[in-house]
């Protein structure tokens, strides 16, 4: 059971703080007027599921994190390697650091504190010899997938259940969700960074 979960058993205000009647009742954020009670009702249900999957995920990389001893964004290039690798695609830090979205001396640091720790090997680029290639070391890539990778796959069972039109409907409002709460052109979000 989550933490969210658990809160919510005893508490109304958790249980329902995804329900736009709850968190906007005077209307201030979205415009209720086309939407029927009931599909308010429905789009709250399906707004807590969501909450609870964020709490399922920030539970199982907490986990991971503490388990492996790294940082969320150690485990993202982590992550980034171990399919780098299945793609039989070689890895440098410049990519790492795209992926990321960090700066080469940030990468750097990373990439240090990973091969310090055993979880990397940077070897000379086979194809440019001033750059390296940066590998998992198979003890590390072992421990990632038997514990969260093994983990995350289990999402592959939720999605196998689903129709192929119930999957491409997911996918669509997720990627719309995704485009509605995007802050890119948000001049609030670009005055923060």
């Amino acid at each position: 059971m989550s933490h969210r979960e658990a809160a919510s058993e005893g508490d109304p205000i958790s249980s329902r703080i995804y329900y736009v009647d709850s968190s906007d009742p005077r209307g201030e954020l979205v415009d209720r007027a086309q939407i029927s009670d009931a599909d308010m009702q429905q789009i709250g249900r399906l707004m807590t599921a969501l909450g609870r999957l964020r709490d399922a995920e920030r539970t199982l990389l907490e986990a991971s994190q503490a388990y492996m001893k790294l940082s969320e964004q150690d485990m993202r290039a982590l992550h980034y390697l171990i399919v780098a690798q299945n793609e039989d695609t070689i890895a440098t830090p410049g990519a790492i650091a795209q992926h990321l979205g960090i700066s080469a001396a940030s990468t750097t640091k990373l990439l240090n504190r990973l091969e310090a720790g055993g979880h990397i090997v940077r070897e000379v680029h086979p194809a440019d010899r001033r750059a390296f290639a940066i590998r998992v070391t198979p003890e590390t890539r072992d421990a990632a997938m038997s514990t969260m990778g093994r983990q995350q796959a289990k999402r592959i069972h939720s999605a196998a259940r689903l129709t192929a039109d119930e999957r491409e409907t997911v996918t669509r409002f997720l990627d719309d969700m995704a485009r509605e709460i995007s802050v890119s052109a948000e001049d609030w979000a670009q005055q923060a960074q």
